[in-house]
């Protein structure tokens, strides 16, 4: 079979036979008497098996060694391959994140696509001052897509550079809730601690209430602690047995009271922040600091009824909690005739 008989019927150009041919790979096992390349049967299944090995990623000098070579095993060979391939793949994936960040920026010129791809060179920068850097000397009129800003407060080790990215992602013109509440579901909790505290920090909104609501049931307690205290001041109750077991504990207990305190202001939740504060202190007798910080947070509740428990805690069998109690009993007193006396006749 003449050259241009096997091009047509392998799929492969007469100057790749050729090259083949140079190379060693693929040799015409006969000439015509003109001179011409003629390929046996056994010279086209070889060309087929070059194909087969190169549509898997072989280089040409490893598919001669696949076809010569005895000692050129298959596995480590695929191993390689796997392995090269998925070092590509990663490559391309990267490419692609960056070439869809400047596609969301919609930038109007060139200087855009340059002032984008200089942003994402500095956030991948070892150094953690670049980093920063890279995130607070951002220019006037240059728009960052929320979703890059996301990515990186999620991959972001350095606690003041995740705090100058979640400054930016706040007042970023986009949304990147959806990156940041794929974070929660991350595997890695240090991700998760990350995306909880990145979503607290973003304006208001039906998406970041829910993905916060959704944290309160989170594994790791401090991405739950998280959550309580940014959910909590959005009204969502279901924060207050997270925000009591702060406040016993002594995690951001301060925070935590005061935003029971807010919660406190739906008459609907007063009475169940009471309760549980209230059981806390029974369950807690032998506990004297957990009592008083659990007395401390009974001074953010509104209403008669947490006074009252505060005067009866002033009476309390542990001398410590009594005179906590007492003081806030006092001052609470001296605030409430203050207040009578600016109101109004």
């Amino acid at each position: 079979m003449l050259i241009g008989d096997v091009a047509r019927h392998s799929g492969v150009s007469t100057r790749m036979l050729r090259h083949y041919d140079a190379l060693g790979l693929v040799r015409p096992t006969g000439r015509t008497v003109g001179g011409y390349r003629e390929y046996s049967a056994e010279d086209v299944r070889r060309i087929f098996h070059v194909e087969s090995l190169r549509s898997l990623g072989l280089s040409l000098k490893q598919v001669g060694r696949a076809l010569e070579d005895p000692a050129f095993t298959p596995s480590a060979l695929v191993s390689d391959l796997i392995r090269w391939t998925e070092d590509r793949l990663a490559r391309d994936q990267e490419l692609l994140g960056r070439l869809r960040a400047i596609d969301a920026s919609a930038p109007t010129g060139w200087e855009g696509v340059l002032r984008i791809v200089e942003l994402m060179q500095g956030l991948d920068s070892t150094s953690a001052a670049r980093r920063q850097q890279a995130v607070l000397s951002r220019p006037e009129g240059v728009s960052v897509p929320a979703e890059l800003l996301a990515g990186a407060v999620l991959a972001e080790s350095d606690p003041n550079v995740a705090g100058a990215l979640r400054w930016a992602l706040a007042r970023s013109d986009g949304d990147g809730v959806a990156t940041l509440t794929a974070g929660l579901h991350s595997e890695d909790v240090d991700v998760r601690r990350r995306a909880v505290l990145a979503i607290a920090d973003m304006p208001d909104a039906p998406a970041t209430t829910a993905a916060l609501a959704d944290a309160l049931g989170d594994p790791d307690t401090t991405v739950r602690r998280h959550a309580a205290l940014a959910v909590g001041t959005r009204g969502v109750a279901a924060a207050v047995p997270t925000l009591v077991g702060m406040v016993v504990e002594g995690a951001n207990d301060v925070d935590a009271a005061e935003v029971l305190g807010t919660l406190s202001q739906d008459p609907g939740c007063a009475d169940r922040i009471l309760t549980a504060l209230s059981d806390e202190l029974a369950a807690h007798t032998a506990d004297s600091a957990a009592r008083i910080r659990l007395t401390q947070a009974l001074v953010e509740l509104p209403g008669t009824t947490a006074r009252e428990v505060l005067r009866r805690l002033a009476h309390d069998d542990d001398r410590a909690v009594a005179l906590v109690a007492s003081a806030f009993v006092a001052a609470l007193e001296v605030r409430s005739t203050e207040d009578r006396g600016d109101e109004v006749p």
